[in-house]
């Protein structure tokens, strides 16, 4: 019985131990969720800034959207593509969402598209499945290692791009929606879309003074396009931080919940046993006291 008690005992003290485990990481996933938030809500003002600017120059002396080589039709087949995946566990179905959709897209693009692949748990997912990987980067540990790696992706994505014609761009990743869930979405970056910059050339300045871009005006619209990608890389992948957070403080929770039910049962098992023991302790004193207590009575003698 004592080691029947004893293994209760253990296995209390070690669900107890697992779940403040759990409550520690549903604690670091909802701080995590809220930077995360924040640097997208912070980032808004950069890239309307940067909408702005394109707007400008597109809108100014006949300029297109064709000033810059990233622009222009894409090289045939020339298909990149970056999806943002999880590094670590426990986060439910969001690599696998994010790879599965992925897959469906890539699957209906002409060629064969290169793959960058940000986390090792959908780089593998998209190695099963026999995409052709060209990198794989780790996942950002916080807000200020967003920007290294996007970094770096720009770095890479410029290489092996022919001065005449351009690379296609393709991003997915897991966005934030309402109630803590997230759904996976795809967008293309390069080359821009045509409506999308006739919208910006034709919008209204916040202001009464129309812009005046000086100096050399494609170097400008460069360098514009180039903060857009930033922006767009930076935004997609604080979004899938804050997918993959949200992801698993859900399965924390459900961990947490089990963890509940099974600490109440081993308790109640733990109780049960415990006092099934008293009990028989009881028992014994009692009888014992009662044999010591009542006289043995002996048949008499016949005369």
């Amino acid at each position: 019985m004592s080691d029947s008690t004893a293994s209760l005992r253990r296995k209390v003290a070690s669900a107890g131990e697992l779940h403040s485990v759990v409550r520690t990481m549903k604690a670091l996933a909802a701080s995590s969720i809220t930077q995360y938030e924040n640097s997208v809500a912070a980032l808004a003002d950069y890239a309307r800034t940067v909408e702005l600017g394109l707007g400008a120059c597109l809108r100014q002396g006949g300029m297109t959207a064709h000033a810059d080589g990233a622009t222009r039709e894409p090289a045939p087949g020339d298909i990149r593509a970056v999806v943002f995946g999880s590094d670590q566990g426990l986060v439910g179905r969001f690599n696998e969402i994010v790879v599965e959709h992925a897959i469906a897209a890539l699957s209906a693009l002409p060629g064969t598209p290169r793959v960058w692949a940000v986390g090792e748990r959908a780089h593998a997912r998209l190695a099963d499945a026999g995409v052709q990987l060209v990198e794989l980067y780790a996942v950002p540990n916080g807000v200020q290692a967003i920007t290294p790696l996007v970094g770096k992706i720009l770095v890479a994505q410029e290489v092996g791009t022919q001065p005449a014609q351009a690379p296609e761009l393709h991003l997915y990743y897991n966005r934030p929606s309402a109630a803590g869930a997230y759904a996976p979405v795809s967008l293309r970056l390069l080359p821009l879309d045509g409506s999308w910059t006739r919208a910006l050339a034709g919008g209204r300045w916040p202001t009464a003074l129309l812009p005046e871009v000086i100096g050399l005006s494609g170097a400008t619209l460069r360098a514009l396009i180039r903060e857009y990608l930033f922006v767009s890389l930076f935004r997609a992948c604080a979004e899938s931080l804050a997918s993959e957070n949200a992801s698993r403080l859900a399965a924390m929770e459900r961990a947490d919940r089990n963890i509940d039910e099974l600490l109440q049962i081993l308790q109640g098992a733990f109780h049960r046993l415990r006092q099934s023991g008293i009990d028989e302790e009881l028992f014994d004193v009692v009888s014992g006291f009662e044999a010591l207590t009542v006289p043995s009575r002996r048949p008499k003698e016949a005369t």
